[in-house]
């Protein structure tokens, strides 16, 4: 019976995974989009004109973030994302670059 409850409780909490992906702007929150709650360039998604850092993803994931073409601390790009926010930070499941 423990085994049941456990596999039906794994495929409610799957089934339930927020696998919806939205676009948005993606960027360093520091330098493309004004955040000041820490230091250093990280990652963030703008959704709705409203900012978050991304926990589950890192700046340099996508390349060198100081790329003058390319790179979020110079450039906003657009990706479609999938996460939820969580506690006033993104927390990604996915990130596909749109730019």
């Amino acid at each position: 019976m423990k085994k049941v409850v456990f596999i039906l409780s794994l495929v409610l909490s799957i089934a339930c995974a927020n696998t919806e992906t939205e676009t948005v702007e993606l960027s360093c929150g520091q330098c493309q989009f004004g955040l000041t709650t820490q230091d250093g360039c990280d990652l963030a998604v703008r959704i709705d004109d409203k900012a978050y850092f991304v926990d589950g993803a890192d700046i340099d994931d996508f390349g060198d973030a100081h790329d003058k073409d390319s790179g979020f601390c110079e450039v906003i790009r657009t990706a479609e994302v999938s996460g939820e926010i969580i506690d006033d930070r993104f927390k990604v499941n996915t990130i596909t670059l749109k730019d």
